[in-house]
C-alpha cells in the first residue's frame, strides 16, 4: 500500500436532513419484525450488493446485553431474499474474545445458516483498517474498511443504558465495535482513549463520520433501564424500531427508555441535549428531535408512537 492510501481522512461535519422518520413495529416474532422494518423503508439500498452489517456483540451475555441470534439471522435472511449477495457480519467485542462471544451467543451459528461469513476484527491486519482524525480523538482513529470501503453497510443494535461513560448504547454507541483497540503494527491502545477521556460521549458521537449505515434495526422487546451494558434493570418496552438516521434512532430510544423508567444522565432534560446525541446533532449526523417523524408500522404501534412523538417534540 502505497504512502497516500496510508494518510488519514480528517472527519468533517456533514449536511443534516431537515426531517428523519422512525418506523415503530409492536411485534414480538422477530423474523416479521425485521420484515416489517424494511418493508416500511421500502428497502433496496443494498440489493445486489454485497452487505456488511455491524450488531451488538460486545460480551457473551444475552439479550438485552447482546444482539439476539433470532434478530441477526432474521435481519441476514431479509436482506438475502431482497437480493443482497455476500453477507458478512463484523465485530470487535470489547468485554470478551469476539470469537468466543460470536460462537457463545449463538451469532456464528446464525451467520452460518445463511451462508455468510464471520470477520473478527481483532484478527485482521494493518491494511484493513482506514485511519481518520477528530478533534477528540487524540491520536486519530482507525475504522474497519469492512464498513467504510464499498459494501453496502447495515446495522442492528440493543437499545440500553450503560453504566460507565458512554450513558446509553443505542445506534451511535454501536459504532465502537468497528473502531480498532489495537492496530498491528502501532503500539497504542486507541480504547484507552476513549474510555478515559472525558470527552468520551463525542468521541463515540466522531466516529460515527467514518461510515455510512443504510438503516438500523433496533430489538427494543426487552432493554436496560439501568446498569449495563452487560446486565442491568429490565424493561419490556415490546417493539423494534428502525431508521436511516442514527440520530434520530438515538433520539426515539432515549424517549422510549424514558417511558418506560430509565435512570442515569441520559434520563434528564432534553433528549436532544443528552451528550453523544448532542454531539452527533453538532456534527451533522441526522435530523433534530423536533424534526423527527415517529411512524406506526401497525395498528399496534400507534400508542406508543403518539407517547415517543409527544417526547421528541420538546426537543
Amino acid at each position: 500500500m502505497g504512502l497516500c492510501a496510508v494518510l488519514p481522512t480528517a472527519l468533517v461535519a456533514e449536511e443534516p436532513p431537515a426531517r428523519s422518520r422512525v418506523v415503530v413495529v409492536k411485534q414480538g416474532d422477530r423474523a416479521k419484525a425485521v420484515a416489517a422494518c424494511l418493508e416500511a423503508f421500502v428497502f433496496r439500498a443494498c440489493d445486489g450488493r454485497d452487505v456488511a452489517v455491524k450488531a451488538n456483540f460486545n460480551s457473551a451475555d444475552p439479550f438485552p446485553a447482546s444482539t439476539h441470534p433470532a434478530t441477526l439471522g432474521a435481519l441476514l435472511s431479509e436482506l438475502k431474499r431482497r437480493g443482497a449477495q455476500g453477507l458478512t457480519l463484523g465485530e470487535r467485542s470489547g468485554m470478551g474474545d469476539t470469537r468466543a462471544v460470536l460462537e457463545q451467543t449463538g451469532a456464528a451459528a446464525a451467520v452460518a445458516a445463511v451462508g455468510g461469513k464471520v470477520v473478527v476484527l481483532d484478527d485482521v491486519g494493518r491494511d484493513a483498517w482506514r485511519p481518520f482524525t477528530a478533534p477528540n480523538w487524540p491520536e486519530g482513529l482507525h475504522a474497519a474498511r469492512l464498513f467504510t470501503d464499498g459494501a453496502c453497510v447495515m446495522q442492528t443494535m440493543c437499545c440500553k443504558t450503560h453504566r460507565f461513560g458512554g450513558h446509553v448504547t443505542l445506534a451511535l454507541k454501536n459504532t465502537v465495535g468497528l473502531v480498532a483497540k489495537h492496530v498491528p503494527g502501532l503500539r497504542h491502545d486507541f480504547m484507552r482513549d476513549l474510555h478515559g477521556s472525558p470527552h468520551q460521549r463525542a468521541m463515540i458521537a466522531e466516529a460515527n463520520l467514518a461510515w455510512r449505515p443504510a438503516l438500523g434495526v433496533m430489538d427494543c422487546l426487552e432493554a436496560f433501564v439501568d446498569g449495563g451494558p452487560e446486565r442491568g434493570t429490565r424493561a419490556a418496552p415490546g417493539v423494534f424500531l428502525a431508521s436511516d438516521d442514527r440520530c434520530a434512532l438515538d433520539a426515539a430510544a432515549l424517549a422510549l427508555l424514558r417511558l418506560h423508567g430509565m435512570r442515569g444522565p441520559a434520563a434528564q432534560g432534553p433528549v436532544g441535549a443528552t451528550a453523544q446525541l448532542a454531539r452527533a446533532l453538532e456534527l451533522g449526523l441526522g435530523a433534530q428531535p423536533s424534526a423527527v417523524e415517529v411512524v406506526p408500522a401497525d395498528a399496534g404501534a400507534r400508542e406508543i408512537t403518539q407517547r415517543l412523538t409527544d417526547e421528541l417534540a420538546r426537543g
